[in-house]
């Protein structure tokens, strides 16, 4: 049995969702399904470098009502750093103290690129792993386990943890590291919903390097329907908690 919301199964009820990468791509269109989804007093936080493109999501996201439906905060921060972490748990934390009764932590900030130098293959590691790792260690220990609380945790996955990509060894070990952090979690925590989401070849950036550099090209998705599957997946609820689900499985 679902327990996602039990009066309206079809929201993701009042909540505070942390969405990380969300200025553009599949995080921007993830802001856009949650913040329909989230009941009236909820809170979201918005999260990336960029706070001149989480400020225009968020006028967007509020333009679709006339009234203020949720919290929205835009936390321009770089998560591979310690700064970057400790601010979006101290905003996070601000919110503590409201009524919610389902926390959802979407971590899905990635890149790409391929590095020779040591120094930015280890800032890489730490956007991409330790930022997740810690980011989530932090917002867990911020709203601990109470009778009525829902969590839930999403990584955004990808085939690429699975299988490799030629010239892509960065990218591939950070997303097999992350299944299995999260997989780890899973296990360690079982009042916390636990999933890893590869939302499939999507209209992005990242697919027009992945043909340049291997020539290997795709059907490529907008990123609204991968995002729409993923909220599916949450408010069906029916998934195992640390399962790896991909965006053609649903």
């Amino acid at each position: 049995m679902s327990d996602i919301d039990t009066t309206n199964p079809r929201t993701l009820g009042r909540g505070i969702c942390i969405i990380t990468g969300a200025s553009k791509g599949f995080g921007w269109a993830l802001a856009h399904e949650v913040y329909h989804l989230l009941e009236p007093g909820s809170v979201l936080l918005l999260v990336a470098r960029s706070g001149t493109l989480l400020q225009e999501l968020k006028e967007e996201l509020q333009s679709f009502t006339d009234k203020q439906r949720l919290v929205v905060h835009c936390i321009a921060a770089n998560l591979s750093t310690t700064e970057g972490v400790n601010e979006t748990v101290r905003v996070a934390g601000q919110e503590a103290v409201n009524e919610i009764d389902n926390v959802l932590l979407i971590n899905n900030v990635v890149t790409w690129f391929i590095f020779t130098d040591l120094e930015r293959v280890n800032s890489y590691l730490s956007l991409n792993i330790s930022s997740p790792l810690t980011l989530t260690a932090g917002i867990l220990q911020t709203f601990p386990r109470r009778p009525g609380l829902r969590w839930s945790v999403v990584n955004v996955s990808s085939i690429y943890a699975l299988q490799a990509l030629p010239s892509w060894a960065l990218y591939c070990t950070a997303k097999a590291a992350r299944k299995m952090m999260f997989s780890v979690l899973a296990e360690e925590e079982p009042n916390v919903k636990v999933l890893s989401y590869s939302p499939g070849p999507l209209d992005t950036d990242m697919q027009e390097e992945i043909r340049r550099l291997t020539g290997i090209s795709h059907c490529l998705f907008p990123c609204k329907e991968s995002a729409a599957k993923l909220m599916k997946l949450l408010l069906d609820n029916d998934f195992s908690s640390g399962a790896h689900l991909d965006f053609f499985e649903v």
